[in-house]
C-alpha cells in the first residue's frame, strides 16, 4: 500500500519513504512509528500503546519515543513548533493530523497533469497537497523576500486544483487580487507569492520538467 500526504509517499510494501520524489532515510523503528500513526489517523495513540507496539516486553523511557518523533518529523518535513502532520498530545501520546490519500501501486510518485512555471523553470505538482514557501518542508520552495515559511498551498485532486493562503504575512495573490478564501485555479492563472509571480498550467507542455527548489 502507498500512502500520500503533503509531498511524501510512504510505501509500506517496499518499506520506503519518499519526500518530494526523493528517498528519505528512516530507521526501522521510525518507519514503524510513522506507519502506526498513519494507520490510526486521525485517532490519537497513547504512549503505552506505542511502547507496546514498538518495544514489546522492553522498558524504554519517554525520551526514546520523543527522539523517534523528532526523527519522523525531520524525514517528512514537519516542525514540532508548528506541527502540520505529527501532533503531540502532551502527557498522552501522538496523532497524525494531515490529509492522507491511498494510492494504487502504479500511481505512486506520478505527477498531476498540472504544473507551475516560474521563469524558465517547470515545477510539477503532485496529487494532494503542494506547499509553497521559504521553508525546507515546502514542495515549491520560494526563497525570496516577503515569502513566509509556509506561505500557501495548492491542493490537486485529479484535474482540479485549488489555491489557499496559509495565513501568510504578505498574502497570496490570484489574478491580481489578494486571496481571502481557497479558490480554484484555471489554466494560465498568475499566482503572486511575495515578489514571485508563478504561472499555473493545467496540462504538461513540451518543455522539460525540472524538479527541486524554485529560485
Amino acid at each position: 500500500m502507498r500512502l500520500r500526504f503533503a509531498d511524501c509517499v510512504l510505501d509500506t510494501e517496499a518499506r520506503e519513504l519518499r519526500r518530494g520524489g526523493v528517498p528519505r532515510e528512516l530507521s526501522p523503528k521510525g518507519f514503524q512509528f510513522l506507519e502506526l500513526l498513519l494507520a490510526a489517523r486521525p485517532r490519537a495513540i497513547a504512549k503505552p500503546q506505542i511502547h507496546e507496539r514498538l518495544w514489546p516486553d522492553t522498558f524504554v523511557s519517554d525520551s526514546s519515543l520523543a527522539r523517534l518523533a523528532s526523527e519522523v518529523r525531520a524525514a517528512i518535513g514537519d516542525d514540532a513548533r508548528h506541527p502540520r502532520l505529527v501532533r503531540t498530545l502532551h502527557r498522552h501520546g501522538y496523532a497524525f493530523s494531515g490529509v492522507v490519500a491511498v494510492e494504487p501501486a502504479e500511481a505512486a510518485f506520478r505527477p498531476a497533469p498540472c504544473r507551475l512555471v516560474w521563469g524558465e523553470r517547470q515545477i510539477p505538482l503532485l496529487e494532494g497537497e503542494n506547499l509553497l514557501g521559504r521553508g525546507s518542508e515546502a514542495a515549491v520552495r520560494i526563497d525570496l523576500g516577503r515569502v513566509s515559511r509556509l506561505h500557501a498551498r495548492i491542493v490537486v485532486e485529479g484535474e482540479r486544483a485549488r489555491l489557499e493562503d496559509l495565513g501568510s504575512k504578505n498574502g497570496t495573490f490570484l489574478r491580481g487580487a489578494r486571496l481571502d478564501k481557497p479558490a480554484e485555479l484555471l489554466d494560465g492563472d498568475e499566482i503572486g507569492v511575495g515578489t514571485a509571480v508563478l504561472l499555473f498550467r493545467a496540462a504538461h507542455g513540451d518543455s522539460t520538467t525540472e524538479t527541486g527548489t524554485a529560485r
